[in-house]
C-alpha cells in the first residue's frame, strides 16, 4: 500500500472522505467463519458511477447495479457487499437475492431500496443464503462507523491475502478506495471488485466521466491470470460533503489525476497480491505506434503463462518475451525492438546482446521486477503490471470449490 497525501485524513479506506462510514461482518458465507459482508454507506446522498465486467456472462450484482445506475446515478446511499458466494449463473432467483440484499439493507440505514448498489464474489453458480446475509446486515449496521473500513475491506476477500485500500488527501476534498481480488484478473472491467468514496461535490455526469478516464489505465492494465470473471465492478460514490465543486475543466482534470492515483494504487495492490504470486512484474512499452498497441502487447507479455513461468523460476528467458510480442496481433518489426530486464539490455536489432546471463537473472530476482519492450515504430507507450505464474496458483485453483 503506498498512500499519498494522507494528512487529517482518519481512514486510508472508504471512509477516508467525509461522512461515509463503513462495517464488516461474519454471517456464515465463508466455511471459515470469517468476515464476509461489507456494508459502506454515506450520510447524504450521492453521485454515482459504475465500470462493470465486459463478460458476456454477468453476475445478478452486476446486472441490478447496471439497472439501478441507469435510473438513480444521483441519490445512491449504500453499497452492500458479500463474499463467499458471487451469485452468478443463479437465473431469476440470483436477481431475486439481489434484490433482497438492497431492500434489507434500504430498510436498516432508512433509504429507498434503488439508493443501495450491490456486490458479490465467491463461487460461481451457488445460490445465496440469504436468510445469513440477512443476519450479517443486521449485524453490520450498528457496527457503521468512520472507522470501519478496515473491517469492510476483510470482508470482501476471497483468496485474497491481505486487504486493499489506498486514499488521497486534496484539501479540501479527499478519495478513498478499498477492492478485493488476487485470481480470475484480467479487467477489461476480474473476480474484482473495488468500492471509491469521495466528499467532493461533482455530478454523475462528471463522475462517470473521471471513473472511465482512471479505471482505463488502472484496473484496466492490470492481469494475473488472463481470465476475466462475472462480477468485476468498480463503484464511485460522491457525497459532496467538503462542499467543494468540481465544476470547471481544470478541477475535473485535478479530481481525474487523484482518482487515477488511488485506482493505480489499488490496482497494483490486486497485482502484487495475485494468487500464489511471488513477484510483482511492471511491463513498459514504448515506441509504439500508438497507445493501443502499446497495451495489446503489453498485455500479450503479462499474460503469456511461459513468460510468467519463467519469472517464477528465474529464467531470464527474453525469447518468451519476444514471443509474445510477436503475436500480440501488433504489427512488430523484431529488427527494430530492444528488451530490457531492469537495467540490463538483452536483445536489440532483432538479436541477443551481448549481455551477462548472471546480470540479467539478478534483474529477475527480486520480488519487483521490470521489464521494457521498445518496439521502435513510434513514440506512444504503456504499462502493465502483473505478476509470476506459481505451483501455488494452480494449487489454490485445483482446490478452489473445496
Amino acid at each position: 500500500m503506498s498512500n499519498v497525501d494522507l494528512q487529517n485524513l482518519h481512514s486510508i479506506g472508504v471512509t477516508a472522505p467525509r461522512g461515509f462510514s463503513a462495517a464488516g461482518a461474519a454471517c456464515g458465507l465463508k466455511k471459515t467463519g470469517a468476515l464476509d459482508l461489507a456494508l459502506v454507506v454515506s450520510d447524504s446522498d450521492c453521485a454515482s458511477a459504475g465500470v462493470f465486467t465486459t463478460n458476456r456472462v454477468q453476475a445478478a450484482p452486476v446486472l441490478y447495479d447496471r439497472e439501478v445506475l441507469a435510473t438513480n446515478r444521483a441519490s445512491i446511499r449504500a453499497v452492500v457487499a458479500n463474499s463467499g458466494c458471487a451469485n452468478a449463473c443463479t437465473g431469476d432467483a440470483g436477481m431475486s437475492d439481489t434484490r433482497t440484499m438492497a431492500e434489507a439493507t434500504a430498510r436498516a440505514i432508512g433509504c429507498r431500496a434503488d439508493q443501495v448498489l450491490v456486490l458479490s464474489t465467491g463461487v460461481i453458480g451457488q445460490r445465496l443464503d440469504i436468510a445469513k446475509v440477512r443476519a450479517g446486515i443486521a449485524q453490520a449496521v450498528p457496527c457503521l462507523s468512520p472507522h470501519g473500513d478496515a473491517d469492510a475491506s476483510r470482508a470482501i476477500m476471497t483468496t485474497d491475502t491481505r486487504p486493499k485500500v489506498s486514499a488521497i488527501s486534496r484539501p479540501p476534498y479527499a478519495i478513498g478506495g478499498m477492492a478485493k481480488g488476487s485470481g480470475m484478473i484480467h479487467p477489461h472491467m476480474a473476480t474484482m471488485l473495488s468500492v471509491i468514496t469521495t466528499d467532493a461535490d461533482i455530478s454523475s455526469e462528471l463522475l462517470d466521466q473521471a471513473l472511465r478516464a482512471a479505471v482505463g489505465v488502472s484496473f484496466n492494465r492490470i492481469s494475473v491470470d488472463g481470465d476475466m470473471s462475472t462480477n468485476d465492478t468498480v463503484l464511485l460514490l460522491a457525497n459532496g460533503a467538503s462542499g467543494h465543486e468540481i465544476r470547471t475543466t481544470q478541477h475535473v482534470v485535478q479530481f481525474t489525476d487523484a482518482l487515477t492515483q488511488v485506482c493505480t494504487d489499488l490496482a497494483k495492490q490486486l497485482a502484487r497480491d495475485g494468487e500464489g504470486a511471488t513477484k510483482f512484474v511492471e511491463i513498459s512499452i514504448t515506441g509504439a505506434r500508438d497507445e493501443s498497441d502499446a497495451v495489446r502487447v503489453a498485455k500479450a507479455i503479462a499474460n503469456s503463462p511461459l513468460t510468467k513461468t519463467a519469472l517464477y523460476g528465474g529464467d531470464a528467458n527474453w525469447g518468451r518475451v519476444i514471443c509474445a510480442a510477436g503475436y500480440s496481433g501488433v504489427a512488430v518489426e523484431p529488427s527494430k525492438m530492444a528488451l530490457w530486464f531492469g537495467a540490463v539490455n538483452v536483445f536489440a536489432n532483432g538479436t541477443p546482446t551481448n549481455f551477462d546471463e548472471a546480470d540479467s537473472t539478478r534483474a529477475i530476482a527480486g520480488k519487483d521486477v521490470f521489464i521494457r519492450l521498445d518496439l521502435g515504430l513510434g513514440s506512444a507507450s504503456a504499462t502493465v503490471w502483473t505478476c509470476d505464474l506459481s505451483h501455488d496458483y494452480v494449487t489454490i485453483n485445483g482446490k478452489y470449490r473445496t
